[in-house]
């Protein structure tokens, strides 16, 4: 009993809460103007919050099931990641003519030379019964005229900590497109002052497609690893729209030579 009357109580209060916030909106216009400014601050701290709640809820509720970290991966792989932009729904979901260094949510940013851009990026809901990631990031390019186009992903900062020569880092995405295109995947460690860099084109006419960078080629300064980034590169993506159904990151120590 005093559990159902403790829950009824935060139902009152809860309600209570909704309706001091609804008359505070109803009131802006005519708020006087300290007082509104001390409402806007409450306002965007209550926001915060709630903003996170429902990113998570929703993560949790929909299917494929949002927030998913589920995917193949190797084994004996010690790091493996899914990127936000494919785990749960972005406040903003989207943008149209985009400018060079936008960003997509916190890890993923557009970079271009176009004097004039006719792109548009925007995550859209995953609802086929093979998707694993709850959400895609689809690219519409129309004219283009840059000399360059490329997708940047920030990996967090595990996928760089305790990072030896002997790991394969390896990337499994899902492409779809409009017409053939070249996709190249550049993988960059930051150690010091350096950044190793390593180049694979993706497989074309393949819609499941995973690169594996070996870092054991590379001069890795192990002490000194700062941060790790991979660069989708399009070769030609005038009049084409890209679809990345999936993204996801791994790591695994290769075996001994």
């Amino acid at each position: 009993m005093a559990k159902l009357g403790g829950e009824y109580l935060r139902k009152l209060l809860h309600e209570a809460t909704v309706r001091r916030w609804a008359r505070a909106a109803r009131a802006a216009d005519s708020t006087d103007l300290p007082r509104l400014r001390a409402q806007r601050g409450r306002a965007r701290r209550l926001k915060a919050h709630l903003d996170k709640l429902i990113h998570v809820s929703e993560s949790r509720l929909a299917l494929p099931m949002i927030g998913s970290t589920a995917f193949p991966k190797p084994h004996d792989s010690d790091w493996a990641w899914r990127p936000e932009l494919w785990r749960g729904p972005l406040p903003v979901p989207g943008m149209s003519s985009v400018e060079s260094k936008s960003m997509l949510g916190r890890e993923v940013t557009l970079f271009h030379d176009c004097q004039r851009s006719e792109l548009t990026l925007r995550q859209l809901r995953n609802r086929r019964e093979a998707d694993l990631a709850p959400f895609g990031l689809r690219l519409d390019v129309f004219n283009f005229d840059g000399s360059f186009l490329s997708l940047v992903v920030d990996l967090p900062e595990e996928a760089a900590r305790d990072l030896k020569r002997k790991h394969l880092l390896r990337v499994d995405t899902i492409v779809e497109m409009e017409k053939p295109l070249e996709i190249f995947a550049r993988l960059n460690v930051k150690h010091g002052p350096n950044v190793e860099q390593i180049v694979h084109e993706l497989p074309l006419g393949a819609e499941d497609v995973m690169v594996e960078f070996d870092l054991a080629y590379t001069k890795l300064n192990e002490k000194r690893v700062e941060k790790i980034w991979l660069d989708l590169i399009f070769e030609g993506p005038q009049m084409n729209q890209v679809t990345l159904r999936d993204l996801t990151f791994s790591r695994r120590p290769r075996a001994d030579l």
